[in-house]
């Protein structure tokens, strides 16, 4: 029998502050669980929510933290380490950026960076495995993007080297995720080098097929690039282990188009909404996970150039869930049907003449 879709659920980075109810887990459950929320995905990047090293540590926080979620009454769907991973890989280009997302003692120093977020992600496997998840989501990092138009020509073999590179550090990693039985979950995203359904290939080719490597489908960021995002679904339903519900809308101009001519995100053609407010289609989305028996959570990512967090999370819940498939057991037609008669098959197809 096939099986449902999980949800609706909340990915908490976006909603996590300093003011109560958000400042702390046992707070910002029960506010989801309010709003409809079954499940949420915890960041494993805020301390004031989530201690990533103490969870890899001690099975008694683990059960703690279960324990609040379970008090809340909403399951966790996943850890992420978007931020760590996006460190994983950094281009100069994007040191001083990109410091922000590692603690002050390695700023300045993008190895040591690098070998604080390889140890991080690492430990998310150790954690998740004591949590009972069997999915991560994260970001691949990026050595290429800023060569990612042709233009001025790209060296041959630039690219090729990329993916060699991208995959020497990620393979370890995940070496570790399948001693612990979790897959990772990329986000596929611009700004990452693994940013579409042809560079995944690259990354998974380089990576020798690693079983581990797997997709974190989020659909806004392919209408953004003009992907067809229900044939990806096709293409690769065999890899999509997590799924973020977000909506976007691409209103090209004559002034602009998917470049956005570096215009602010309520300035741009293409942009994110909340669910709902934009042009995913979400009932096809939902039909087609269900068709290829997508069992895991659907997620909701808030980020809406528009809309607040507040209003968009308590709009979120209700749309996920009517957007869920209670996936059939039976055939529209079985009531015309009976038990199979070989022999009978036979006649039909004149066999037995």
């Amino acid at each position: 029998m096939a099986a449902n879709i999980k949800g609706p659920a909340i990915f908490l980075a976006q909603f996590a502050g300093d003011q109560a109810p958000f400042n702390s887990l046992e707070a910002i459950t029960k506010w989801a669980a309010r709003l409809g929320y079954k499940g949420v995905q915890i960041p494993t990047f805020i301390g004031s929510l989530f201690d990533l090293e103490k969870a890899a540590a001690s099975d008694t926080y683990c059960d703690e933290v279960k324990g609040i979620c379970a008090d809340a009454g909403v399951e966790i769907t996943e850890l992420s380490t978007h931020l760590q991973g996006q460190l994983v890989a950094v281009h100069p280009a994007y040191d001083l950026q990109f410091d922000a997302f590692a603690p002050s003692h390695v700023h300045g120093d993008p190895a040591k960076r690098q070998q604080w977020a390889v140890e991080q992600m690492k430990l998310a496997a150790i954690a998740s495995r004591k949590l009972g998840l069997d999915a991560s989501v994260s970001f691949t990092g990026a050595l290429a993007f800023p060569y990612l138009y042709p233009w001025p020509q790209r060296p041959r073999g630039l690219i090729e080297e990329t993916f060699t590179e991208l995959a020497r550090r990620w393979k370890p990693i995940l070496d570790v995720y399948e001693d612990h039985g979790v897959d990772v979950g990329y986000e596929i995203h611009p700004g990452e080098d693994v940013f579409d359904g042809a560079t995944f290939e690259m990354f998974l080719d380089a990576l020798g097929g690693h079983k581990r490597c797997t997709i974190n489908y989020d659909p806004s960021h392919f209408l953004l690039q003009q992907l067809d995002y229900l044939e990806f679904i096709d293409i690769y339903h065999e890899r999509i282990s997590a799924f973020h519900v977000k909506d976007a809308e691409f209103n090209p101009t004559g002034r602009q188009g998917v470049y956005s001519g570096y215009q602010s995100w309520t300035n741009r053609a293409g942009r994110f909404r909340s669910l709902g407010d934009g042009q995913v289609d979400f009932k096809a989305i939902f039909s087609k996970l269900a068709q290829y028996d997508y069992n895991s959570w659907a997620v909701l990512e808030w980020e809406c150039c528009l809309k607040s967090p507040e209003q968009g999370a308590a709009e979120g819940a209700p749309f996920i869930a009517d957007h869920i498939i209670e996936v059939t057991d039976k055939a529209f037609d079985d009531f015309a049907g009976g038990e199979t008669d070989h022999a009978q098959i036979r006649s039909m197809l004149g066999l037995d003449r």
